[in-house]
């Protein structure tokens, strides 16, 4: 794997893990409550979800890679149009982050099998990894080497972002709090998804 590669997925991963989506509401959510304490349990819980979302969408991109070279290169294309969905999705939601504050007194392993639960099983992450991992790929390459230091280093993004998230919205409530930040934040994201799908299109394009 070239090194552009790798360092262009951690760049486009950093970007799109720090998009709020339902797992970071919960996260927000239960740090409101509770505090820095939910960070480590949160943080681990939205990595094993991770984990588990991730791996079944790349057993299922290597199946389709060995079955055909023609639906792979058509899942990229449907991949980076969904990028672009997502990005002016995004760009339009407004400044609302819905996250409520849970103040029931919830123990660690709870919070994290809730994170784990919230993020392996919503059928919107395997979708975006599906759509997602495919334009970083080489199908010439060894899957399974790619597919170890993906998830690696998806993975390690995402526990520092849930982390560094809760830590936040424990210490610096107001921010998450403020429409017009989040507002900014929803248009930066993304303005910066959509430039993501076009690049991957434009890529296609050129190959």
């Amino acid at each position: 794997m070239a090194v552009e590669t790798w360092a262009a997925f951690v760049a486009a991963s950093a970007i799109l893990l720090i998009i709020p989506g339902p797992t970071i509401l919960l996260v927000v959510s239960y740090a409101l409550g509770q505090g820095w304490r939910t960070a480590l349990p949160m943080a681990v819980g939205v990595a094993l979800g991770d984990f588990t979302a991730m791996t079944l969408s790349m057993l299922g991109i290597g199946a389709l890679l060995m079955a055909s070279a023609t639906v792979f290169t058509v899942l990229k294309w449907l991949g980076a149009a969904y990028l672009v969905y997502l990005g002016i999705k995004l760009f339009r939601a407004g400044g609302t982050l819905e996250a409520k504050p849970r103040t029931d007194a919830t123990p660690p392993l709870k919070m994290m099998a809730h994170a784990w639960l919230v993020t392996a099983l919503n059928p919107k992450s395997i979708t975006f990894f599906v759509a997602f991992l495919p334009q970083f790929i080489d199908r010439h390459g060894a899957f399974l080497t790619q597919m170890l230091i993906f998830e690696t280093t998806f993975l390690a993004l995402a526990f520092a972002n849930a982390f560094g998230y809760a830590l936040v919205a424990s210490r610096a409530r107001q921010f998450v709090r403020n429409p017009r930040a989040i507002r900014v934040f929803n248009r930066a994201g993304g303005t910066l998804l959509v430039g993501a799908g076009l690049a991957t299109a434009a890529m296609r394009s050129g190959n």
